[in-house]
């Protein structure tokens, strides 16, 4: 039998990440460590009511006070627009149309936290007096809160101007032919389901700090993104800027979860104020300010139905989503539900789709992208409507999915809305994850349970996704002078170990430690350009360019190396930073290669990818109810993952782990609510419940791989997968446990909070 040798680096090697030691001995630099001499204090106020008519009753006072340098208004910065990026085409083949969101309001506020002015002062207190003496009167008008609401025909409009709530409607798939599917069916079976709202609350807060040179007339922005290029492309737009007059430096990143990709109006609000001022000024936002200024996530109600026929194969699914936009469109925002619906058929060999997107407005923080962006939504729509079926049907949750699955000969497959799943096996990853999680031994478990007085219930849910999305990732790789190297590269690790997983490729090509490379991102100057971390695409989209970025230099440095030694290219070694002839003595270090080249070596290279990698996997999750209190208890969780090629199993574990986590806690915890009023209500950590660590169970992962042909490492993204898969593992659980313990047959909308848990039991009693 043959033993599988783990490589020392390179693609494999279960190597820790390099980055920690500075980050938990408190040596990592984020935003909020950057304090620059003579620096000035920005505080937006922000409106407290949800829709009125405002104006300033006493701004030149405010200007007057002692410690006050600047206000700014939406007098000054009239025209000042935040722009929508997102604008497929609607069902009929036409655009839609998107109402400005200002940077500052002037005339009208619609939503609890709309950015009314920007007060700039000598530090952060005396900004916070002046916005608190800053006189805002507000002239009350109607709100539309909740998606059904605001759908209403009878709702007052958001945007009077456009006629309706509805922001746009898409369509995906051959509605005709989805028809046809239906009226054939020998049987049906629909599901509504809530997608609740949700705010990142990632660790790190968003903030910035801006410089202006009056001498150069170029700016300085410091702030914590998922990409610098994408940004400063947004603010040079927002301010007329040509982009080489801004400089967009991204240190640390304290958590992204896509919510860290987008401009916010704080960013050109300080750069306008450091101009003016010729000072630094800085703005750091506070945990309530995240509540209700940063995009929130997800909030779709989805009506799905199945066309089945006398076999219980799928021949038809229609799907109608209705997804929360918020006040304005955000910078992604209508794209989001888009990108979902594309994957609305998941895993499943169905010959007829339609898919349905109403984007609504209504009187709320604006939604964008959040882990996942859309394909959670889609995995969790159908996988809880597949679940329906087996129960309907009598298959079961096994059998209904193992008879509807994609076969492998069957792949490549392209689906009816396109999307085209290359490769996977995902019978062989449910049949290994019911294996693992010991699926034949769970009537023994829930008997015992029931004997306890508690309520059992296991759960599926099998998940594709799309991500990596095609496009590139330039990397440019630097021989120094001292023989280590430096990559520099556009993407922007905010917690993912990208320093770790480049410099593993890296040091493999050249025979060095992960030590010996220095990783690069986060500096708009010194990286020509970069599409940032987002979708998942990092790694799959970035290592390899820097894979052949790392083989055009050493295939520089040999031949450097041959005429020093008079060897020949092919009897060359590099190792522990000399290139040797194989065999012998005679060696060069890389430092005296480069010494004697007189220029800087490097080499850039840009690996095209022209189709998207389709990540897979099985989630079980098993649970147990408290009928008494409605605490749900997960006492096992396994995830069984095709990821094509693992680059690093204990940066993968991490992500994996990360996402289920997130998914867990949308399931079980996170409640965003509003008044009719539009008061968030759930506006701190005290009101909106996150997942604890000792709520986290001990999750099983591995892998079970099959490469990907699109991709030119064979890499499936990783880093939403975890968010995909759980919501729908977790919930067909708790819905099992109340079915078989009390009874209940009505569909159980998440979170499934102790509160609902027990109303549900209740109810069924």
């Amino acid at each position: 039998m043959n033993q599988m040798v783990t490589p020392k680096f390179g693609v494999g090697a279960p190597l820790r990440r390099k980055e920690d030691q500075a980050l938990i001995t408190g040596k990592g630099i984020y935003t909020a460590d950057y304090m620059p001499e003579g620096c000035l204090h920005g505080v937006v106020v922000r409106s407290a009511m949800a829709h009125a008519k405002i104006s300033l009753e006493n701004v030149d006072d405010i200007r007057a006070m002692d410690g006050v340098h600047l206000v700014l208004t939406g007098a000054e910065l009239a025209g000042k627009i935040m722009p929508c990026q997102a604008r497929p085409k609607q069902i009929d083949g036409s655009d839609f149309q998107a109402p400005d969101q200002p940077v500052l309001c002037s005339d009208e506020v619609r939503y609890v936290g709309d950015a009314i002015a920007f007060i700039v002062a000598d530090d952060v207190n005396a900004a916070k007096n002046a916005a608190e003496m800053l006189e805002v009167d507000y002239d009350p008008l109607e709100t539309v809160i909740g998606i059904e609401n605001a759908l209403a025909p009878e709702a007052v409009k958001v945007w009077p101007e456009f006629g309706s709530n509805v922001a746009f409607t898409y369509g995906q798939g051959d509605q005709a032919k989805a028809d046809a599917a239906f009226a054939g069916a020998a049987k049906t079976v629909s599901i509504d389901v809530v997608n609740n709202r949700v705010v990142a609350n990632y660790m790190e807060l968003r903030g910035c700090v801006a410089e202006y040179s009056a001498e150069t007339e170029r700016f300085k922005l410091t702030l914590g993104t998922q990409g610098g290029h994408g940004v400063r492309g947004v603010i040079c737009s927002i301010l007329g800027l040509e982009q080489d007059r801004l400089q967009v430096i991204t240190p640390e990143v304290g958590g992204g979860f896509g919510t860290k990709m987008f401009c916010y109006r704080e960013y050109p609000l300080t750069m306008i104020a450091a101009r003016e001022l010729g000072r630094a000024v800085r703005w750091a936002g506070e945990r309530m300010e995240h509540f209700v200024t940063d995009a929130h996530g997800r909030d779709n109600l989805s009506h799905a139905e199945l066309a089945l026929d006398g076999d219980n194969r799928i021949v038809g699914l229609k799907v109608h989503v209705k997804a929360a936009m918020g006040a304005y469109l955000h910078q992604f925002g209508p794209f989001i539900p888009f990108v979902g619906t594309s994957m609305t058929s998941g895993l499943y060999d169905i010959p007829a789709v339609f898919a349905k997107v109403e984007g609504v407005y209504m009187h709320t923080v604006p939604t964008d992208a959040f882990r996942g962006a859309g394909r959670p939504e889609a995995a969790y729509l159908i996988e809880r409507l597949i679940d329906k079926a087996g129960e309907e049907t009598g298959l079961g949750p096994i059998e209904i999915r193992k008879r509807n699955f994609i076969r492998p000969d069957q792949l490549p497959y392209t689906t009816q809305t396109g999307r085209m799943y290359d490769t996977g096996d995902f019978g062989g990853h449910l049949d290994k994850a019911l294996e693992v999680a010991d699926w034949a031994g769970f009537k023994a478990r829930q008997q015992e349970s029931a004997s306890r007085g508690k309520y059992r219930g296991i759960g599926i849910c099998s998940y594709i996704e799309a991500c990596a999305f095609a496009g590139s990732e330039e990397a440019t790789l630097e021989l120094d002078a001292n023989g280590s190297l430096t990559l520099l590269i556009g993407t922007q690790t905010n917690g993912q170990g990208h320093a770790t997983a480049y410099s593993q490729v890296v040091a493999e090509e050249f025979g060095v430690t992960i030590e010996d490379v220095n990783v690069i991102q986060g500096d708009t100057d010194r990286v020509r350009k970069g599409g940032g971390t987002g979708g998942s695409r990092s790694i799959p989209i970035g290592l390899p360019s820097v894979r052949e970025a790392g083989r055009t230099l050493v295939k520089k440095v040999k031949e450097l190396a041959a005429d020093r030694l008079e060897a020949g290219v092919e009897d060359l070694e590099l190792d522990s930073g000399v290139v040797r002839v194989v065999g012998t003595d005679q060696q060069v270090t890389l430092a005296e290669i480069v010494a004697g080249a007189g220029e800087t070596l490097s080499a850039a290279e840009e690996v095209k990818q022209t189709e998207n990698t389709y990540p897979n996997g099985t989630h079980i999750c098993e649970v147990e109810v408290d009928p008494e209190t409605g605490d749900v208890d997960l006492v096992n969780y396994v995830i069984v993952d095709d990821f094509g090629v693992t680059v690093n199993p204990l940066l993968l574990a991490g992500q994996v782990h990360g996402g289920a986590a997130s998914a867990i806690s949308q399931a079980l915890c996170e409640q965003t609510v509003y008044d009719d009023d539009g008061q968030l209500l759930t506006a701190s950590l005290l009101d909106y419940r996150l997942l604890r660590a000792e709520d986290v169970p001990d999750i099983h992962f591995e892998t079970r791989n099959v490469p990907s042909t699109t991709n030119a490492m064979g890499i499936k993204g990783a880093g939403e997968a975890g968010t995909i898969g759980g919501c729908a593992a977790v919930m067909n659980a708790v819905q099992m446990a109340l079915k078989d313990g009390a009874g209940v047959t009505e569909l159980l909308d998440m979170p499934a909070t102790p509160l609902r848990v027990w109303e549900a039991i209740q109810a069924a009693k």
